[in-house]
């Protein structure tokens, strides 16, 4: 079966169109999903992901959250990609982000290639974002890897009611094992599960030598794959 491939589309935002990446499931349908970048942007990982998310059957749009800053450009192949990414994503303006991701929410629900329900997906800079997003919005479901913003978030966990799981390696360095233990205390929940991996650092599923746990990423994405198909069941919304 061939791999899904992206398509442009543009997402109504209050200061304008916000460039975006679209992908279809091989049905032409399906259940909706947001996904939210790395602060290494709308990278190769970030699109192979998204092909991966519309094999399995969804929707998948990808905005460009750094679509407002003059030069967002991140160079994977040099030593400092990393102090790059960082010195891009200090210049976001947060709160447009959110509203921006809830934006592609929103008029992801109104596609008419969407039937069912709709979710966030973020992975590290994006998984704080999705959770942002959750408390301020209705989506169906929430998929949260490593959310590095997660603890500054906590305080809005009470406004995240929807179904939610959370993906943390215990050997990462950002999110101590201290700090994964307050983020399960805060989020938990009957709709919440949180899951761990041992000698997984931060980034572990992005497939960069630096980062990439290969144990960690195949069992995270295999609870990933899973609990999507419980809580929006593609192919059957």
């Amino acid at each position: 079966m061939p791999t899904p491939a992206a398509q442009p589309t543009m997402i109504s935002t209050v200061s304008g169109p916000m460039p975006a990446s679209r992908w279809l499931p091989p049905t032409g349908s399906g259940p909706g999903l947001v996904l939210l970048q790395e602060i290494f942007g709308v990278s190769v990982y970030i699109k192979q992901r998204a092909a991966d998310l519309a094999a399995l059957g969804y929707v998948v749009v990808a905005p460009e959250i750094y679509w407002r800053l003059d030069d967002s450009s991140i160079d994977e192949s040099r030593p400092d990609f990393l102090e790059q990414a960082m010195a891009v994503v200090n210049r976001l303006d947060w709160d447009a982000a959110v509203a921006d991701g809830r934006a592609a929410l929103e008029q992801l629900r109104s596609m008419p290639d969407v039937s069912g329900g709709v979710g966030l997906i973020g992975f590290c800079f994006g998984g704080g974002l999705a959770f942002n997003i959750a408390a301020v919005s209705d989506p169906d479901v929430l998929v949260s890897y490593y959310g590095s913003a997660l603890p500054s978030l906590l305080g809005l966990a009470g406004q995240v009611g929807t179904p939610s799981l959370h993906h943390f390696g215990l050997a990462d360095a950002y999110l101590d094992r201290e700090t994964v233990e307050t983020i399960r205390d805060a989020v938990a929940g009957p709709n919440t599960v949180v899951e761990t991996y041992p000698g997984a650092g931060h980034a572990f599923d992005n497939p960069h030598p630096a980062f990439h746990h290969r144990e960690a990423s195949a069992l995270a994405w295999q609870s990933t794959a899973a609990f999507l198909t419980d809580k929006l069941a593609p192919g059957r919304g």
